[in-house]
């Protein structure tokens, strides 16, 4: 035993699950490769979709913890690819992160209306905020979750 308290007896409500899986939907290779190599360097499991049409069947297949979802995709766009996951049971409560490089107010306002939790502009955030950011966004998910079985 040593005399190092870690601080790991995380209470309840601040636990998030050991393994978070995190579905990351981008057509840009590149923005994609870096938000990945983060957020598995930060102990995440992500799966990348280039395509909305992909990243539907892979979230209905096996529901992810949260979702990172570009706007402008091939074969369906990511607002079409929220009213999807929105519709369905099965991922209904996922939490879903826009990241985005458009930020007119009527998008923004569509994707929080979808059921949108967090709407982000590429050039305003960085890998290293959004991984911060993950307990938090999946905690939240959780609440949501409960309330709405209520």
């Amino acid at each position: 035993m040593s005399d190092f308290d870690d601080g790991l007896d995380t209470a309840p409500e601040e636990a998030v699950d050991d393994e978070v899986n995190v579905l990351f939907v981008e057509d840009d290779e590149a923005v994609a490769d870096m938000y990945k190599l983060k957020l598995e360097l930060d102990g995440y499991s992500v799966t990348v979709a280039a395509d909305g049409e992909t990243a539907v069947d892979l979230a209905l297949k096996d529901p992810p913890d949260l979702v990172f979802l570009d706007i402008r995709l091939p074969s369906m766009d990511g607002f079409q690819v929220l009213e999807v996951l929105r519709s369905d049971e099965r991922t209904r409560y996922v939490p879903v992160v826009i990241l985005s490089n458009y930020g007119e107010d009527e998008l923004v306002e569509r994707g929080f209306r979808l059921g949108a939790l967090e709407y982000l502009i590429k050039s305003q955030t960085t890998p290293s905020r959004v991984s911060g950011e993950i307990p938090s966004w999946v905690r939240a998910a959780v609440a949501r979750k409960q309330v709405g079985r209520r």
